[in-house]
């Protein structure tokens, strides 16, 4: 019997605790030198400051080599931003109901990654998001992965819907939402706020937009 959507959903995210489980001996292996390499550099930024941190420095806290450092992740940045969630959050979406609509379907997988955010993978998304806030260089390549996100996820939708991944209304779509996640997760905010909420919120807006309750200019 086939699951409804938010059903499907909602039993499919939680596997991302445990997803090492179902990866290959290779895959775990690196899996476990990535998550190796963000924890020494977590913690290097921590006790020296972003600036101070070297790759050469990550890598022997680490025990691996600069050039390993460098085949996981391009750069110092790309270690602070990069997680296996966006990944998940990718295979998830290719298993929704093929008939589903495209807002419906982004609703339901972006519920549960922030849920994921706002629950286990917390405390490193709020060192993360301090870091975005302060240093300029990671905060740029934010902007960087949104285009390559509308990318990625455009494509994905296209292959569901049969339509080209540089349909119009299907990339404009995708970079509203896009753009509603960015302000959840990166935004001029307190740190308290609820994120499942927001991303509800920011969703709302997008299907109603009548509902921000603009004055009405055009009488």
């Amino acid at each position: 019997m086939n699951q409804g959507p938010s059903a499907a959903a909602d039993s499919a995210m939680p596997a991302i605790a445990g997803a090492e489980a179902g990866l290959g001996l290779r895959e775990r292996k690196k899996l476990r030198t990535r998550q190796a390499i963000r924890a020494a550099a977590r913690r290097l930024i921590d006790e020296r400051g972003y600036d101070s941190t070297t790759i050469e420095q990550i890598a022997a806290a680490a025990e691996v080599s600069p050039s390993t450092v460098f085949r996981y992740f391009p750069s110092k940045e790309h270690i602070v931003l990069t997680d296996d969630y966006a990944n998940f959050t990718m295979a998830f979406l290719r298993e929704r109901l093929a008939d589903e609509p495209p807002l419906t379907a982004l609703r339901g997988v972006l519920t549960e990654m922030v849920r994921g955010f706002a629950g286990d993978l917390s405390e490193d998304y709020r060192w993360r998001r301090r870091l975005v806030r302060r240093v300029p260089a990671v905060r740029a390549l934010v902007g960087e992965s949104q285009d390559r996100w509308i990318d990625t996820v455009s494509e994905v939708l296209a292959e569901r819907a049969g339509v080209p991944a540089d349909n119009l209304e299907l990339r404009v779509l995708v970079g509203a939402v896009t753009g509603a996640l960015h302000q959840v997760l990166w935004g001029d905010r307190s740190e308290d706020t609820d994120l499942v909420a927001m991303i509800e919120r920011a969703l709302v807006v997008l299907e109603h937009p009548d509902s921000l309750g603009y004055p009405d200019t055009t009488g």
